[in-house]
């Protein structure tokens, strides 16, 4: 099993944690990871685009010149597609982008990219991040301490809800229970940092 430094809540460092090389330890699959990463961009897509066809369309009902007699093109509608102001032809209707891959490529996905953040060093594991009030400034000190500069990811074990809320508010940080936890996030962060808890959790679910 790989080992990663575990820190406490001051940055110090107290001891090391054992990784479950089933989950921290296989060879990254990036090609499942950027179906997973797809996948979850399209579900975050609203689908709320829509345009009117000339059913939809006020007005139009009467025929707009006789059908013949006048030298000009016949009509039945001024709201027909090719007028100004009429329905739209094959427009976009509201729909959902939202489709799911098997679930073992999904726990793939989730592996190969907690593996990349070992290999790259960017895994933090602290034993616990607790706070006795929300306050968005001790949780800087947090970060802080841990030299962590850069856009993060926080996972927390549930109902951790002072660190949560100490968080919130800061700009690069991201927090999500140990449940929650997600491909696309952790390719949008640099640094992924783990309580101890949360990891136990997440061995558990995955192992």
């Amino acid at each position: 099993m790989a080992n990663v430094t575990l820190y406490k809540q001051d940055g110090t460092e107290n001891g090391t944690v054992a990784l479950n090389d089933a989950i921290f330890g296989i060879e990254p699959n990036n090609s499942v990871v950027f179906d997973a990463v797809v996948m979850q961009r399209a579900s975050l897509r609203q689908g709320t685009h829509a345009v009117k066809n000339r059913s939809a369309v006020r007005g139009g009902g009467r025929k707009p010149w006789r059908q013949k007699g006048t030298g000009r093109a016949r009509q039945g509608s001024i709201r027909s597609p090719q007028w100004r102001g009429g329905g739209i032809v094959f427009g976009p209707t509201p729909r959902s982008y939202a489709y799911k891959l098997p679930r073992k490529v999904r726990r793939l996905a989730i592996k190969s990219v907690l593996s990349q953040k070992v290999l790259d060093g960017d895994l933090i594991v602290v034993d616990g991040l607790n706070f006795d009030q929300p306050k968005t400034k001790a949780f800087a000190d947090v970060l802080a301490g841990l030299n962590v500069a850069t856009k993060a990811l926080v996972v927390l074990e549930a109902d951790n809800d002072f660190a949560a809320l100490s968080a919130r508010n800061l700009p690069n940080v991201t927090v999500v229970e140990a449940d929650g936890i997600n491909v696309l996030d952790i390719v949008n962060n640099q640094k992924l940092i783990l309580t101890q808890a949360a990891l136990a959790k997440i061995e558990e679910v995955l192992g």
